[in-house]
């Protein structure tokens, strides 16, 4: 009996110290949650504005030259950047993104899988580690840009995309991110890169006339790799801000978890320490009727 409260005291003492860590991890993500919050809720209306008009000039600017970035072909090669996180304790924050990314592969691009020409840029540890086993052709170059989260980093891997892009390397990117909504609440995209996607044209709407200054060409080799980078940038942050999102979450319903566990431990302890008072003293007065008997 003294054993089996032994053991139930120290699984007490295990969970509260789990339960502190826990507690400490969703401040610290409920801090950085804040900084990432603002940061994508600023950034996003601007990205998708311009990515609008970037779409808006790709799709009234059918046989135009130096739309190279917007060019359609055959898809034999293929580029998905898949962001998730460096670090665990998220919930199902990097299963599902990397569950999505297996499902687009499955459903879009399962001959060019076949062939290995399915190629995965990953940014984020957990993403690189997990294709990495599974044999899929995962790249690692910009695995580590959470270390130092800055638009520099980021516009060096949509540079290299385009330019990969632009050599026909690849003939269509995709990003894979997780779109931030609110603490509790990410939405999983896939959202294409390149080819620039074209607006959809409804019926009876009228084409829109643009006037360019200075002029067509310039503007778009001036605006389209910075509205691109934007793009890519943007899928960082909402991430970024789903991940500390996904872990305060995880965190607050593991506090919750620890605090039910504690409450069972300690029944079953206070329900074994009577049981070992019990048989105390009816040892001691089984003990005494023998002395008198």
């Amino acid at each position: 009996m003294a054993g089996q409260l032994k053991e139930v005291r120290n699984r007490i003492k295990s969970v509260q110290s789990t339960q502190q860590i826990t507690k400490a991890m969703k401040m610290v993500s409920a801090a950085k949650l804040r900084r990432a919050q603002d940061a994508i809720v600023q950034m996003r209306p601007y990205a998708q504005k311009l990515q609008e008009l970037l779409s808006n000039i790709v799709s009234n600017s059918d046989g135009d030259t130096g739309l190279h970035l917007a060019a359609e072909r055959p898809v034999e090669n293929v580029l998905l950047i898949v962001i998730t996180s460096d670090r665990g304790l998220a919930g199902a924050f990097n299963a599902n993104t990397i569950k999505l990314t297996k499902a687009t592969i499955a459903e879009k691009y399962a001959a060019q899988q076949k062939k290995g020409n399915v190629t995965i840029w990953n940014i984020g540890k957990k993403g690189y580690e997990h294709f990495l086993k599974g044999n899929y052709k995962a790249d690692a170059t910009y695995r580590d840009i959470f270390l130092n989260l800055t638009f520099e980093n980021v516009q060096q891997a949509s540079k290299a995309a385009m330019k990969a892009f632009e050599e026909k390397k690849f003939d269509v990117v995709e990003i894979i991110y997780s779109q931030f909504k609110n603490a509790a609440t990410q939405r999983f995209e896939v959202e294409r890169f390149l080819p620039i996607p074209k607006t959809e044209k409804k019926e009876g709407a009228t084409k829109a006339d643009f006037v360019f200054d200075p002029s067509k060409e310039e503007l778009i080799a001036e605006l389209m790799p910075k509205i691109l980078n934007t793009q890519l940038y943007k899928a960082v942050l909402d991430s970024n801000a789903s991940e500390h999102g996904a872990r305060m979450t995880a965190m607050d319903k593991a506090s919750e978890n620890a605090n039910e566990m504690l409450r069972s431990l300690k029944i079953s302890y206070n329900r074994a320490r009577q049981a070992a008072i019990t048989t105390e003293l009816t040892e001691i007065v089984s003990g005494a009727a023998a002395l008198q008997g």
